[in-house]
């Protein structure tokens, strides 16, 4: 009995030592009991709107109504590189031929366009497709399809290609009237050539010219991110409507520096309807050379404001000269409208049908007198770049 007791003992005193160990070391291998699970508070976000309810600080609706129009355009064209002329010797000629010394090579180029139509006919800048031999468009979902040049106009820089393609996703135009300044836009793309990009930012100005980018300047300016590879890609309001096309940066760098410039959708509209109708554009024309009035000017002129068109030249045989127009005059209205300065006087002028009758109104020696004349066709220009 007393053995009992005493391996009773040891084996009470073991189990009281394995117990303290394993409450001290592991006190997680011990069931617990009578203890409630811990749980752990987390944020849970809101369950996302119903269909049609708006959504906060969010354009996602408006990046999915017009990414898919937006598509990326790579150009291709074969250039030579210059004859070193050891090879143009007649004795090297005779024992190795003509061919020698030239390596032609393909130079590849970058750029983005918007699909405005169901028949696939897609805006662009022509410094994108400017001189190129192949034209490869690459669909929002990745699919790639052969392009086709169906004209250009180098003097507003912009282009229409044309895909073949079943249900092609086009973009929605909006109205370039209702663009304001501070209105939220998105810049949509394939900035530097990886992959489609969406940036957002405001209208800083409107109406921007003088720049020096195109013959025919009426820009919107936006501070949307902007870079090279952009060119000919969206702009669009905060809907996903597009009020223009994206064209050309201010940088001195290369990159974005917050002043970006887009062709608005009522130009681009007007060239691309030209375009499909006839391959090319056509412009009024009158023949002068114009510069503006300078506040010094308008005072020497004794003019009520420093408004309007100082014609400098007028071209003998032109329009201008045939009606009378001679250097001096200022030009102040151009068919019953008001001609603000020698940009606005191009862009009005160029308006006009060639081959029409016009009236212009001039102020010669203290007098206004009005003059009839037939539009010209401007002439074709080559862009430089």
């Amino acid at each position: 009995m007393r053995r009992f007791w005493l391996v009773f003992a040891q084996s009470a005193t073991v189990a009281l030592a394995l117990l303290f160990v394993v409450t001290t070391l592991k006190p997680e291998w011990l069931p617990q009991r009578g203890q409630a699970p811990q749980v752990v508070e987390v944020k849970q976000a809101a369950a996302p709107p119903a269909s049609g309810a708006p959504r906060a600080a969010s354009y996602g609706d408006a990046v999915r109504r017009a990414a898919p129009s937006v598509v990326s355009i790579f150009t291709s064209k074969e250039v030579k590189t210059q004859r070193h002329p050891f090879f143009n010797d007649p004795l090297f000629q005779r024992f190795f031929g003509d061919g020698l010394g030239e390596t032609p090579q393909r130079a590849s180029g970058l750029g983005s366009g918007v699909i405005v139509n169901t028949r696939g006919y897609i805006l662009t800048n022509h410094h994108v497709i400017e001189a190129a031999d192949e034209i490869e468009v690459a669909l929002a979902d990745g699919k790639k399809l052969r392009a086709k040049a169906i004209g250009s106009d180098p003097d507003s820089d912009l282009a229409v290609l044309q895909i073949q393609g079943e249900a092609l996703p086009a973009i929605t135009l909006g109205e370039e009237d209702s663009v304001r300044v501070g209105d939220v836009v998105l810049a949509i793309g394939n900035p530097f050539g990886v992959g489609q990009t969406v940036t957002m930012g405001i209208v800083s100005a409107l109406g921007r010219s003088h720049l020096g980018i195109n013959t025919f300047e009426n820009f919107i300016q936006t501070d949307a991110a902007i870079n090279p590879g952009n060119s000919g890609g969206a702009l669009t309001d905060a809907n996903g409507n597009l009020i223009g096309v994206n064209t050309a940066i201010y940088s001195r760098s290369g990159g974005s520096l917050g002043i970006g410039f887009a062709i608005p959708v009522s130009t681009a509209r007007q060239v691309m309807e030209q375009i499909i109708a006839t391959g090319t554009v056509t412009r009024g024309w009158i023949g002068v050379e114009a510069q503006e009035v300078t506040p010094e000017l308008a005072e020497s002129f004794r003019l009520p404001s420093a408004s309007g068109a100082l014609i400098a030249g007028v071209l003998r045989g032109g329009p201008a000269d045939k009606a009378g127009v001679k250097p001096g005059d200022i030009l102040v209205a151009l068919d019953g409208k008001a001609v603000k300065d020698p940009t606005s006087m191009l862009n009005l002028v160029a308006a006009l049908t060639p081959g029409k009758k016009a009236s212009m109104r001039l102020r010669r020696e203290q007098k206004e007198i009005d003059l009839q004349f037939e539009v010209g066709r401007r002439p074709a220009t080559q862009r430089r770049r």
